[in-house]
Order: structure tokens, then sequence, then C-alpha cells
């Protein structure tokens, strides 16, 4: 299982986007962005839920949570 960061990052490439450019579509810095991917922070739920609608994708899938059908 992929950690949370590696998550991240996954979605972010698979969107096609730079840091900076995720991170102007969410309204944070580049730094937060940065953090999340490498794993010494977590971000918030409001955060959560803008990438998750970003990527357009649940929450469990932003997680790395596998979705059960």
């Amino acid at each position: 299982m992929k950690t949370f960061g590696e998550e991240f990052k996954f979605q972010r490439n698979k969107a096609k986007l730079t840091q900076q450019e995720l991170a102007n579509l969410i309204k944070t810095s580049q730094q937060n962005i940065s953090r999340w991917e490498n794993n010494e922070v977590e971000p918030g739920i409001s955060h959560c839920v803008a990438l998750a609608d970003c990527y357009k994708i649940s929450l469990d899938e932003l997680v790395g949570r596998e979705v059960k059908k």
C-alpha cells in the first residue's frame, strides 16, 4: 500500500500538475504540497476535500484506500 504522500504525488502527477500549479488551485503553498508528498505532515480535511475535488476522486481514493464495490 502506498503511503499518504506517495498517493498524493501519484495523483498530482496523473493530473500533470506541478506542485506550484496544484498549490494555486487549492489555495495553499508549494511548500505545503511538498511536505504532504514527503510525509512530513498531513493536510487538514478541508485541503483533502479540495484535492479530491480537484482530481475528481473520492477521499478514500485520495488517501490510497481501496474502494470496495
